[in-house]
Parts: C-alpha cells; sequence; structure tokens
C-alpha cells in the first residue's frame, strides 16, 4: 500500500500517541478519524512515535513480531505479521515486578526471544539464515498495551501504535536453537501455580523461526537491518493473557527455559 498521508498529519498522530504513553491515557483508534489511512501510513506514524521515545533517551534494542497467528489476523482483518520496535526501557530482568499502574491496559503473551550474534539483512532471508544468525534463544514474557481505546484496534491502529507494545520480560535460561525444534517446542503458562495457558511454536507462522525471517526480509525492503546484539521477540505461542488481577506468571517452553514476572499496582502486590 501507498502512503497517503502528509507528514505534518504523521507527526501529529505520532505525537498524540508519545502523549498518551507519556500520559498513560488511550486515544480513539485512527481508523475512523484518519480518511483513508494505510498500512504504509502507519509505520510512518510509528517511526514517529518511536522517535519521539529515542529522542528523550530510549535506545533501539530489537524488534518484535506481532499478528502471528491466524486468529488474530483474521480478527483485526490482515494477512501478515506486523512489527514493532523494542526500546531500552521495555527491557525487564527474569522475576522482574512489574507496576500495573505503569501501563494502561496491560496483556500479557508468552514467547520465544531470539538475541542475534551477527547481522541479517533481507530480501531472501531464510529460516536457516535464522538459525545461523542466532546465538540463543529465551523464553519471554511480552506485556502488550495499547494506547487505543478499550483495544479497539484494526492493523492500522496497532502498526501506528508501535505493534503495541508494553514491556517484555527475558528469561535467565539460554538455548542453542540447534539444539531444540522450536516448532515442537510446547509453552507451558502458570498464574500463581495454576496452568492458565498453553501453546506450541508451530503456532507462530509455522515455527518461530520463520516468523524472524519473514521480518528480516520485511526490513530489508525498507533498507532495514537486524544488528547483531539485538533482540527479536518471534511471536506468542499461546493466547493473551489479563493481568490486571496481579500474580505471579510463569511460563516455561520445552528445550528453551522459563521466564518469570510479578506485578504490582503502587509497589504493592496486586
Amino acid at each position: 500500500m501507498t502512503r497517503t498521508l502528509e507528514q505534518t498529519a504523521v507527526e501529529r498522530h505520532g505525537d498524540e500517541l508519545y502523549d498518551a504513553f507519556l500520559n498513560r491515557t488511550t486515544v480513539p483508534n485512527l481508523r475512523d478519524r484518519v480518511a483513508g489511512i494505510t498500512i504504509t501510513d502507519a509505520y510512518h506514524i510509528q517511526a514517529h512515535f518511536v522517535e519521539r521515545r529515542v529522542r528523550a533517551g530510549e535506545a533501539i534494542v530489537g524488534k518484535k513480531i506481532g499478528v502471528t497467528s491466524r486468529a488474530i489476523q483474521e480478527a483485526i482483518g490482515v494477512f501478515e505479521p506486523d512489527f514493532g520496535q523494542l526500546t531500552s526501557a521495555m527491557a525487564f530482568e527474569d522475576g522482574a515486578a512489574i507496576d500495573l499502574d505503569s501501563l494502561i491496559q496491560p496483556r500479557a503473551e508468552a514467547e520465544i526471544a531470539f538475541v542475534l550474534k551477527r547481522d541479517l539483512k533481507g530480501p531472501g532471508i531464510t529460516a536457516t539464515d535464522v538459525l545461523r544468525a542466532t546465538d540463543h534463544v529465551r523464553t519471554c514474557f511480552e506485556i502488550v498495551d495499547s494506547r487505543i481505546c478499550g483495544w479497539d484496534i484494526k492493523i492500522e491502529d496497532t502498526v501506528a501504535d508501535n505493534a503495541s507494545c508494553g514491556v517484555y520480560v527475558l528469561g535467565e535460561d539460554k538455548a542453542d536453537p540447534r539444539d531444540v525444534d522450536l516448532t515442537l517446542a510446547g509453552l507451558l503458562v502458570e498464574r500463581d501455580g495454576e496452568a492458565v495457558a498453553s501453546g506450541v511454536g508451530a503456532a507462530v507462522q509455522g515455527s518461530p523461526l520463520n516468523s524472524v525471517a519473514w521480518l528480516a526480509n520485511r526490513l530489508g525492503q525498507l533498507g532495514i537491518p537486524f544488528r547483531a546484539g539485538e533482540v527479536i521477540l518471534s511471536g506468542s505461542l499461546g493466547p493473551l493473557l489479563p493481568v490486571s488481577d496481579g500474580g505471579l506468571l510463569v511460563a516455561t517452553i520445552g528445550g528453551v527455559g522459563s521466564c518469570s514476572i510479578n506485578f504490582t499496582r503502587g509497589g504493592v502486590h496486586a
């Protein structure tokens, strides 16, 4: 799709989303307010939103891939994934306590994170290329969060909103992806010791490797490479989980490892 918005409109909507991020507020969806908005427009808005965060002192540390399951794609009317930028302020360590008051309307999803040891630049990147470029993989929680009122999103809304990025937590366990079949890797998520979700690597574009290769090629079309050391979140293996009630979430992915995250409110366990 082509770009339809003037740069002044792109910056206005990117500033609006940045202000919502700073103030932990929401805005009405863009698709009903911005006539003719395209996915290309939305990515330009995202770029301005993220640039505001970088100008404020954050650094780009990786990428996230979203909308990887067919069910979610059908729900928001698109048939390929989307992507967002990860910044240094989004990163938390395994076992971190996340203050729900610092977010807006968060939800959790468990996935496999790739940490790269060499650059990758599409087009023409294959799953095998991703495997060769990966230093290790880890179990990860991504806490998605939307600046759009009531999660009333279609693809243009979530793309503009930096693919609904909130924060993420990387597990301490590191696995060599050559030693595990990521397609068959099973996920179990527990909340305070009780199983609440499950999934499998094949839910992510047939394999998380395919998901990362897709993004390398998509970014390659834009002249953007993956850089050595970047973290790539490959997409959720299971369903989105509510976190408004707090508690301890633990995700375990077979052959990869585990990751945990606590939720508090105002510094007190929720």
